[in-house]
């Protein structure tokens, strides 16, 4: 079971991410690009993910995946509850979301830096 803390140090670890509070929501930025947010509860994690993969991954996984709102169905997003998670498939769902808003050698140095994935 994922909690909040297992994925809260990567909002300013990884390279260009800070960590904001928007109306009481921890969000993971890049510049202004949301790349992961948690509800106020701290239950579910949103995070970035290709439109044309979300639909195969909830499907695949419902119990764990689930559509964003009709409003969010317009962006690459998707929403995973954290208690359904381990921690290292938390961690690993943060970076590849990660990896959606940066540039490519941003990215690679990463995956250069940490062959296994995320600690």
């Amino acid at each position: 079971m994922a909690v909040i803390d297992d994925v809260r140090p990567l909002g300013s670890e990884l390279e260009r991410s800070y960590t904001v509070y928007v109306r009481g929501r921890l969000k993971f930025r890049v510049k202004q690009i949301v790349y992961v947010a948690f509800s106020c509860d701290e239950r579910v994690m949103g995070f970035a993910f290709p439109k044309e993969e979300r639909a195969a991954l909830v499907a695949s996984e419902p119990q764990k995946f689930q559509l964003p709102s009709a409003s969010d169905m317009r962006f690459n997003w998707i929403h995973a509850d954290l208690a359904a998670l381990d921690r290292a498939e938390a961690r690993e769902l943060v970076v590849d979301a990660w990896r959606m808003v940066v540039p490519q050698k941003i990215s690679q140095a990463y995956d250069l830096a940490h062959p296994d994935g995320p600690d």
